[in-house]
């Protein structure tokens, strides 16, 4: 078979897994009331078979491109994805605990979704890339993140049943405060979705990068911030480019800073807030307590233990992987270890935070809801790591 039906088979494996997953939700919903297993099973055998056809995708698009397909934000994302699920499916082959379903899924499905808004294109590889420790590190690194995903799951869930909604408390709070910090991830999710893949809307400026070369900026949303002395234009073809007169804030970053991707986040924040403000204002009830049935028969204990074994699973293998193996790489690429580069600095903080989390648990007998908000806040430095930092903060790991 040629490269073109590689694709296509990759292509629609990884439709048919979300299709599948999209499916399954609602065999894992009606479980959650039902005397029998029968519903959970349905349900976990639709998410093995989509787990299956994401492999399928994983293998043939390796085929296709010739390496690896964990070297831009595309494949990344979806690699992370697959992972979730998988770490989901570990976690209740050892638990059997279909709640964590609920969870899992609709975030395993946001993400790969999120994915598809970034060029599927396959490319030669960057001289960085082309080495085997780029499959070795970011493979260890996404599964340690889809396990690392689950304990935040079990977390919230734990957090989910253990605070009284009629009581106002801090922790009442604070959950809350989570609800709406998912609205927000939601809104950057759909706002992206909507603008560059249905609207197609592209206002594009001329800057300066940060190395010194003129670069021309693609915003799908009108633009709040801009480079520095960037200015708008449009194309004339044979890559010349007219000035023209665009509304501006006024706003200017470096270009460290990634300014369309800080304008995305900034609409998001906005749209965010007002999707978030509408949920509130129609049905006058806080989110968490909208979700919070989802969880009456759940076990806190069990919640509490599995959130505690995938950070014992997931620790280890992001030291390996988001340490260990990146080190190597990084001498074989850029002959040195260690270099402070953004993603290198969040990929020590994140292996701190779970230090910590260990030692607090092992050591000062953190347990039940302290473990569970450390869990849920790992999930937060987690997305920030794989999200925020590649694409709005410059640095050698820009092209993932």
């Amino acid at each position: 078979m040629n490269h073109e039906t590689w694709l296509n088979i990759s292509s629609t494996s990884l439709y048919a897994a979300f299709i599948l997953y999209l499916i399954a939700i609602l065999p894992f919903s009606a479980s959650i009331k039902a005397k029998n297993k029968r519903y959970e099973r349905i349900g976990i055998i639709l998410t093995t078979i989509g787990f299956i056809m994401q492999i399928v995708y994983f293998i043939t698009r390796w085929i296709a491109a010739g390496h690896a397909p964990v070297s831009n934000m595309y494949e990344f994302l979806t690699m992370f994805g697959i992972m979730m699920v998988g770490g989901f499916l570990i976690i209740n082959a050892i638990y059997h605990t279909p709640i964590l379903a609920l969870f899992s899924l609709p975030v395993a499905m946001l993400v790969i979704v999120y994915a598809s808004m970034f060029s599927r294109e396959v490319s030669p590889l960057i001289p960085a890339l082309q080495s085997n420790w780029l499959a070795i590190h970011v493979i260890t690194v996404t599964i340690s993140y889809g396990i690392l995903s689950v304990s935040s799951m079990a977390g919230l869930i734990y957090l989910l049943r253990y605070v009284d909604a009629k009581e106002k408390s801090r922790d009442a709070f604070w959950l809350e405060v989570v609800m709406y910090f998912a609205v927000l991830v939601i809104a950057f999710i759909l706002t992206t979705i909507v603008m560059k893949g249905i609207v197609h809307y592209d206002d594009q400026y001329f800057y300066v990068d940060k190395n010194g070369n003129n670069a021309v900026s693609h915003y799908h949303l009108p633009a709040i911030v801009t480079f520095k002395d960037a200015y708008p234009v449009v194309p004339k073809g044979n890559n010349n480019y007219q000035e023209v007169e665009r509304f501006s804030t006024g706003l200017e970053v470096p270009p460290v800073l990634n300014a369309q991707k800080l304008t995305t986040v900034i609409w998001s924040i906005i749209i965010g807030t007002i999707l978030y403000g509408l949920i509130r204002l129609i049905t006058r009830r806080t989110i968490f307590s909208m979700v919070k049935p989802l969880t009456n028969k759940v076990s806190l204990q069990l919640m509490d233990e599995i959130g505690y074994r995938s950070v014992i699973i997931g620790f280890p293998l992001f030291a390996l992987g988001g340490l260990l193996f990146a080190s190597i790489w990084a001498q074989i690429a850029w002959s040195r270890f260690w270099g402070w580069d953004p993603k290198e600095v969040w990929a020590l903080v994140t292996f701190l935070f779970y230090a910590v989390f260990l030692h607090l648990r092992l050591g000062r007998g953190w347990e039940g809801k302290k473990s569970a908000w450390l869990a849920v806040v790992g999930l937060a430095i987690i997305l920030f790591n794989v999200i925020a930092v590649n694409l709005i903060i410059a640095g050698l790991h820009s092209y993932a």
